[in-house]
């Protein structure tokens, strides 16, 4: 018997005041791939380009395109992409919903980030847990 497939977006999706998926449904998500189509949403969340979304999931632009939306990514770009909705979840809530302004965090250098982007940071999943943590700094008003 097979099980059905997974629908990790099933609610409306609205992004700020949502919770961040928890380790284990990352790890367990990744593990069954996600649809190429979800990469898509997770860019509409602050307006990624597909350079960007390319760049995290550690793929050209060009391979990136030659997915269809109803293809499975493997388990590496599955598990980056659920990493990334998950820091765009906090960063949306760190900065009030303002998708302009985590926009333009992501793309600026800084200095805890060893003069890097979040961005630029986000090609491997060490990477992810600092911007998280600058993040998570942010929150609780010290420095980032």
């Amino acid at each position: 018997m097979s099980t059905p497939p997974i629908r990790f977006f099933e609610e409306e999706f609205v992004p700020y005041g949502k919770q961040p998926a928890s380790e284990f449904l990352v790890v367990k998500t990744s593990r069954e791939g996600l649809m190429r189509s979800v990469a898509d949403e997770i860019s509409d969340l602050v307006g990624l380009t597909d350079n960007e979304i390319a760049y995290v999931l550690g793929m050209t632009p060009r391979n990136l395109h030659r997915i269809q939306g109803e293809k499975r990514l493997g388990t590496d770009a599955s598990e980056r992409l659920l990493l990334l909705r998950n820091v765009l979840i906090h960063a949306l809530d760190t900065f009030e919903g303002n998708e302009n302004v985590v926009r333009h965090w992501l793309r600026t250098p800084i200095p805890e980030l060893n003069d890097q982007s979040p961005l630029q940071m986000m090609d491997t999943v060490t990477g992810f847990g600092l911007v998280d943590n600058v993040l998570g700094r942010l929150d609780y008003g010290l420095p980032a």
